[in-house]
């Protein structure tokens, strides 16, 4: 008789002992179920800038507007008319916005003259907060001949004061360039006269066709990116 008594209580146990154990594997399997979590994107994910700063160098004053070395605010004066911009006086510069695809073009030309250009840049780049890799830098180039374009992603100043107090002042030499050829035909120790000179008449002739591919790069630049942008215009 005691024994018919132990195995029912002997089963009872077992049975509330598997119960038991069923309730705690459930327990971790739903734990197990739990999605992962994972940081917001924002904090792992390196936003990508949709503004631009476009910078023509060149020499404030009327004397200065038609001669080969403006031939960066020849660039940004010719697509603002184009596409009916005006350039407001700001601190350091005259600034044109342009809209295009989604992005922000910043043209800007320096009010600061030539040697002196750093400090327009690095002031509307903090201020518009624009990285390096969105800035593009048009600038005059003796050693191209006349018209030739030349895009690069970084470089020296090639002796030329625009380029070189921009570096000075940014601290790098890792910004795009774009390189206007002007070419190099003066005589010895008249380089300063050549570049602060006018374009010549066949010059000014050609200059229309060479001034609308330029405000295409700029365009390209943003839109396209620069290693595409150097593919279709380099040596064009």
């Amino acid at each position: 008789m005691a024994h018919s008594l132990i195995n029912p209580i002997f089963a009872s146990m077992i049975k509330w002992i598997t119960k038991l154990f069923s309730s705690i594997q459930k327990e971790e399997n739903t734990d197990n179920m739990k999605p992962e979590v994972h940081e917001h994107p924002k904090n792992n994910i390196k936003s990508v800038s949709k503004k631009y700063l476009i910078v023509g160098l060149g020499n404030i004053g009327a004397e200065y507007v038609n001669t080969r070395h403006n031939i960066g605010f020849k660039v940004l004066d010719f697509l603002a008319k184009k596409e009916g911009l005006s350039f407001e006086t700001v601190k350091l510069g005259a600034l044109a916005e342009y809209k295009f695809k989604g992005r922000s073009f910043f043209l800007l030309k320096p009010n600061t003259y030539m040697n002196l250009s750093g400090k327009a840049v690095k002031y509307w780049m903090d201020k518009e907060n624009i990285p390096l890799e969105n800035i593009l830098v048009i600038t005059d180039d003796l050693n191209l001949s006349f018209g030739t374009i030349r895009i690069k992603p970084k470089g020296s100043d090639g002796g030329h004061n625009g380029l070189k107090n921009i570096n000075l002042v940014l601290n790098t030499q890792n910004y795009t360039r774009f390189r206007f050829g002007i070419s190099d035909q003066f005589k010895k120790g008249q380089q300063i006269d050549y570049v602060l000179g006018e374009w010549d008449e066949e010059e000014k002739a050609k200059l229309p066709e060479r001034l609308e591919v330029s405000s295409e790069i700029i365009k390209s630049f943003g839109t396209a990116g620069l290693e595409n942008t150097m593919t279709t215009f380099n040596g064009k």
